[in-house]
């Protein structure tokens, strides 16, 4: 069992992402799963009751060490890092993806009212987003999801983490006047998506979304409405034919 646990601490420690049980198996598979469970859980406690610089945490479906969030002013003197940035629209639509996937872009732009499609694809670039696929129904549009690297950057489990619909009403009750303002990678948690304003002034709204003439009340979002999915085509590819139509 010592064994067991020195070699899951070293996975843990060369690995870049957070590793789930599944990883572990690849690497112990002559090793039972809860053997393996229980390793990581006695290693959790180890690092929590040494209460050090750094632990081991549960995050986006597998675990990871982490420095603690009480020590961060000292790391960013050291690496001076320059974290990305997210704007108000962009943390918006991701938001929107993040509470209503799958769902596609029409879909998207319907709550916001404007075009997204610069949102979409910052949100795509910088991994936080991804296509699941193509809904079957005509123009076969994109259907997006969040990715495990949201998971990670906004620190949940799961998507079930998330922020309730009762914790968004008390957080917006709490908050003052809506103020534009950027997010970094680094500093963002799931009250960021709460606290985010849904329909703030921006220069999206000078382009507003296109709406097909005539065309029915979209279905309920992320509806399980029977279609199927297929993922061939890129979604630079969709994005530029989208802007094309548009």
């Amino acid at each position: 069992m010592e064994d067991i646990k020195n070699i899951v601490e070293s996975l843990l420690f060369v690995a870049e992402t957070p590793l789930s049980l599944e990883h572990f198996k690849t690497a112990l598979p002559e090793t039972d799963v809860t053997v393996i469970r229980e390793s990581i859980v006695s290693l959790m406690q180890e690092y929590e009751a040494r209460n050090g610089g750094f632990l081991l945490h549960e995050v986006a479906g597998g675990f990871q060490f982490r420095t603690r969030p009480e020590y961060k002013k000292w790391i960013r003197r050291l690496l001076q890092p320059t974290p990305p940035k997210l704007s108000q629209p962009a943390m918006e639509t991701l938001a929107i993806v993040a509470y209503r996937q799958p769902i596609l872009r029409s879909e998207i732009e319907q709550i916001r009212g404007v075009n997204s499609g610069n949102s979409i694809r910052v949100l795509l670039e910088r991994k936080l987003i991804r296509v699941l696929g193509r809904r079957e129904i005509p123009g076969r549009p994109l259907v997006y999801a969040t990715t495990q690297k949201f998971l990670e950057t906004f620190d949940l489990k799961d998507l079930k983490d998330l922020p309730s619909l009762k914790e968004i009403d008390e957080l917006e009750t709490r908050s003052t006047a809506p103020q534009q303002r950027e997010f970094h990678f680094s500093e963002a948690g799931p009250e960021d998506i709460a606290d985010s304003n849904f329909f703030p002034d921006d220069p999206e709204k000078n382009h507003p979304a296109p709406q097909a003439p005539g065309s029915n009340p979209l279905p309920a979002i992320g509806a399980d409405d029977g279609t199927l999915w297929d993922n061939t085509d890129s979604a630079a590819d969709d994005i530029n034919k989208d802007q094309n139509s548009s």
